[in-house]
């Protein structure tokens, strides 16, 4: 089946020319790159960003008078302005950068969690949960004697919400979401879950990995205690993310880490700690990246995300409806407010193999059990293939996904 005309939000082949890897064939096919829930592509913009930093702008940060230092510093600090209003935070010291989603969580165990969660009391997680938003929280629960308690799923992908608010009592004392699911897409309601825990003084934290590259996201309309999320599913760098809490939490909280930076005055005796959000950044931080990561940003907001969002949508609906037209294949994942991810079985083919044919034609996909096992054990399966959409797709590369699949489906016949 042909692409059909339609009326995109963006202008998809202006934004293409800005991606170089985009160009690349594989197997002598164009490159369809479909895996953009593990990672996004990078713009020239932001390229260009990497080497006009480590060309006129490299130093260490916060520690000199110099100049390379102080340019340093201000591009730091700048980024760390753009990532709050990207957020809508409302306080540039409540963002911290970290290494991504999964070192943000972290600290938030560590720094919330291990001192204000004691024994006998319990966390609310959800199916849904990527592996970073769910083995913290059981390192905890083994330290303290703490307790996860989980919310279900239907077999659309979607939370009974029910249930959840069934799963609150006198010993809740924390909430841990996902805003999208990795694995299935579903878009949970984050907000009215917040509202619902803190009507009952229960801190939420949303795992916004994969929310905030095609989401308009609001922080402070969520209302939500602790936001994270990655740069590397945002057109920027690896190693780099974000950590957002209210600042009466971050101020509460003890450090994740100690060294360099993190500190106002060190003795032998007693050490003070810096201000947030230097209290939690110890050490030398990933300079180049933070500052990448705000061009990143930039440039997403510069096409806008509500147009991404349309864009995706288009894309999403479309692969949707060829997918279920198809005999053989299921999608694992039906919610009705879902973002850009297609998780997919081929009756009597393993994933993997799914996978390396595809591959074959040019086309990138996921395969796997996408760090959500318990997702993959509620289905009943132990990996899927998982299509995951970005602005810069097109219907003709959903067209090639679908022949693909046929392949597949040939071959294994």
């Amino acid at each position: 089946m042909n692409a059909p005309t339609f009326t995109s939000a963006i202008d998809v082949e202006r934004i293409r020319a800005d991606f170089p890897i985009l160009k690349l064939k594989v197997e002598n096919k164009p490159l369809v790159y479909l895996d953009n829930a593990a990672s996004s592509q990078m713009p020239q913009q932001v390229i260009d960003r990497i080497v006009r930093y480590q060309t006129t702008q490299h130093a260490n940060i916060h520690r000199a008078v110099h100049y390379l230092s102080e340019t340093a510093t201000h591009e730091y600090e700048v980024a760390r302005r753009t990532l709050q209003k990207f957020i809508n935070a409302k306080e540039d010291r409540e963002i911290i950068f970290t290494s991504g989603t999964t070192e943000a969580i972290n600290l938030v165990m560590h720094g919330y969690g291990r001192k204000f969660i004691k024994a006998g009391d319990e966390i609310i997680l959800t199916t849904l949960e990527h592996h970073s938003n769910i083995v913290p929280w059981q390192m905890l629960c083994e330290e303290t004697g703490a307790k996860i308690r989980v919310v279900p799923i239907n077999d659309a992908g979607e939370l009974i919400i029910e249930e959840y608010e069934a799963l609150f009592n006198e010993r809740t004392k924390f909430v841990g979401v996902v805003h999208i699911s990795n694995a299935l897409g579903t878009i949970n309601p984050v907000k009215e879950m917040i509202a619902f825990a803190h009507a009952r003084g229960v801190p939420v934290l949303v795992d916004g990995a994969q929310a905030a590259p095609h989401l308009s996201v609001d922080v402070q309309d969520l209302d939500c205690d602790f936001y994270a999320y990655s740069g590397h599913k945002l057109c920027g760098p690896t190693g780099i993310g974000m950590l957002y809490g209210k600042a009466k939490h971050l101020e509460a909280m003890q450090p994740y880490k100690g060294g360099g930076d993190m500190i106002l005055s060190v003795t032998f005796e007693k050490t003070t700690y810096n201000t947030i959000p230097f209290k939690f950044e110890a050490g030398t931080p990933p300079i180049m990246a933070a500052i990448v990561l705000g061009a990143a940003i930039d440039y997403l907001q510069g096409i806008g995300m509500n147009k991404i969002a349309a864009h995706e949508h288009s894309l999403l609906e479309y692969a949707t409806a060829q997918i279920n037209d198809m005999p053989g294949v299921r999608i694992i994942g039906t919610a009705k407010n879902k973002a850009s991810v297609i998780s997919f079985a081929i009756d009597g083919v393993h994933p993997h193999d799914i996978g390396s044919i595809l591959n074959q034609e040019g086309v990138a996909v996921r395969t796997g059990h996408h760090c959500a096992q318990p997702v993959m054990q509620r289905y009943r399966v132990p990996a899927t293939s998982r299509a995951s959409f970005a602005f810069y797709n097109t219907m003709a590369e959903v067209d090639a996904l679908i022949a693909g699949i046929r392949t597949v489906q040939k071959v294994f016949s």
